[in-house]
């Protein structure tokens, strides 16, 4: 059903005269009335430039990008792929050119509800969200709304290195690419437990999201499968700071440790710090292992043991499913699979 300026009047309890006043900006109203008025415009998801109906027709030549962090590898991979893919589009008006506008949430669950409703107002010709999200089931219905509402004025949406929505938000349409993490992670440990290692801790990235989730249950299928004992596991963000502290916390609960696994490639360059601080050699003393396969992993010293994901070419692929020069793949999901890669950063345990 669609909402009209006279329903977020009726919310706000203020004249549509009033509602017009405040979304055009054109006149002076006071400032709790404008906050009245917006608050309205949200709860009832009012989108200023018209009906829903009308506006699969009228979509713009804008596309958000939608990552938590700009300044990690691992989404600017993505996002500068899709946006490539994106410009060298000839699909649309003027000579084809799309706008690719990156949003950063910097992880947070408002930012990206935020950065969903701006870009339904700006009648959005797609949204790409990349890399995991949140495991919180009010946030999840919420995104999903919102993703509904783009869906149906016209808008392409597009999931990067995310799980799909549900079987219940079908009607949204999503092209899916969702990283296989619980496969990589599985044969990353049991590329470790080949080695000999029986004593291996985990750092973990946040326990609300759904990639920590996925590639720690992958390496606890593998410990099972092989009937090794679980090792310590401590939680943190997805950067070098975490992964340092978190080694320190490890060695505390197991001095003994032979193996460290990273939730990623950063945070294995903090776990790697942490151990040389601590005058222990890798992989002679512990080997270290990450996930995601950045650019630098193949450059430090040693070359860092890690699992492949193709962020280019799944970025890519983004960007054309969101002009839809690429067809979206029957029932909406593909798979991307990960890849071991062995280096210089693991080896057998000693003795």
């Amino acid at each position: 059903m669609t909402v009209t300026l006279a329903d977020v009047a009726a919310r706000a309890r203020v004249s549509p005269a009033t509602v017009s006043r405040v979304l055009n900006g054109n006149y002076p109203v006071a400032a709790a009335t404008r906050e009245r008025v917006m608050r309205a415009v949200d709860e009832l998801d009012y989108v200023p430039n018209g009906p829903a109906s009308s506006l699969a027709a009228a979509t713009s030549d804008l596309v958000g990008i939608l990552v938590n962090d700009i300044a990690d590898p691992f989404f600017g991979i993505m996002a500068g792929a899709a946006q490539s893919a994106i410009g060298e589009s000839g699909a649309g008006r003027a000579g084809g050119e799309k706008l690719a506008v990156v949003c950063n949430t910097g992880g947070s669950p408002e930012r990206e509800l935020t950065y969903l409703t701006l870009l339904q107002r700006q009648r959005a010709a797609a949204v790409i969200l990349t890399g995991g999200s949140l495991e919180d089931a009010e946030h999840l219905a919420a995104v999903t709304a919102k993703l509904a509402r783009l869906a149906e004025a016209g808008t392409r949406v597009v999931l990067c290195g995310r799980p799909p929505l549900g079987a219940d938000a079908a009607h949204v349409g999503a092209a899916t690419l969702a990283f296989d993490n619980r496969a990589g992670a599985r044969r990353l440990a049991e590329h470790l437990l080949s080695l000999g290692h029986r004593r291996i801790g985990y750092v973990a990235g946040p326990a609300d999201r759904t990639t920590t989730r996925h590639r720690l249950e992958g390496h606890r299928e593998a410990l099972r499968a092989a009937g090794v004992a679980e090792g310590p596991t401590v939680h943190g963000p997805y950067d070098r700071a975490s992964g340092y502290d978190a080694t320190v916390e490890l060695l505390r609960l197991d001095p003994a440790l032979t193996a460290v696994v990273a939730a990623n490639d950063t945070v294995a360059l903090g776990v790697c710090a942490a151990l040389r601080d601590r005058g222990l050699g890798i992989p002679g003393d512990v080997s270290v292992a990450g996930f995601d396969d950045l650019p630098f992993s193949v450059d430090v010293v040693p070359a860092l043991t890690t699992v492949r994901l193709p962020l280019y070419e799944a970025g890519a692929r983004a960007g054309r499913l969101a002009l839809g020069t690429e067809p979206t793949p029957p029932g909406g999901l593909t798979t991307v699979p990960a890849e071991l890669v062995v280096r210089g950063s693991t080896a057998a345990p000693r003795g």
